[in-house]
């Protein structure tokens, strides 16, 4: 079993992946760090010499490599929902946990992020994200099996709250005994 988190960027899945790793014992991965340590390139520069579908279908490779192991954290770019194989490679063997914030929050966290190409063109920062919110909404929320709204949360606290959703389906620490898990 692992721990999925989906949503924009700026809802806190990178923070919160590490401190949930950390108490469980599991290993903690990130699927866009994944593709840019495969690609050996950034992923703006991915973008730019191959465009975004050659980016997706690394995202996809890395969900496929990663629907068969076991207690990890993952943290996923904020658009592996947008292809179906991707969700069904991850949800069978994971609890999916969709982060949550509001436009005006995620502005505020990722305003200074240029680790990410713009997905629409020609239009404003807030405008993108507004945008991007609108058609990916569905998406999260058909993968998802919890959502949390991540606004006025600390890190620490999001991460309690999935931890004990995480319990109430069985998961326990690495270092707690357990049977059958492998």
């Amino acid at each position: 079993m692992n721990l999925v988190l989906i949503g924009y960027r700026g809802t806190g899945k990178s923070t919160v992946t590490e401190l949930l790793a950390t108490s469980l014992g599991w290993k903690a991965i990130s699927t866009d760090a994944q593709i840019v340590e495969e690609a050996q390139m950034k992923i703006p520069d991915i973008v730019a010499s191959h465009g975004w579908d050659h980016f997706r279908n690394l995202e996809t490779e890395v969900c496929l490599a990663l629907k068969d192991r076991n207690r990890l954290v993952i943290d996923t770019g904020g658009g592996l929902i947008l292809r179906p194989e991707n969700v069904e490679a991850l949800q069978p063997n994971s609890l999916i946990f969709w982060l949550t914030a509001a436009v005006t929050t995620i502005t505020r966290r990722i305003s200074d992020d240029t680790q990410r190409p713009a997905l629409t063109a020609g239009k404003t920062f807030v405008e993108e994200i507004q945008e991007v919110l609108t058609e990916r909404t569905p998406k999260y929320q058909a993968a998802a099996d919890h959502i949390i709204a991540t606004d006025d949360l600390s890190p620490e606290t999001i991460a309690s709250q999935i931890l004990t959703i995480a319990r109430s389906h069985g998961i326990k620490p690495s270092s707690w005994p357990h049977r059958g898990s492998s």
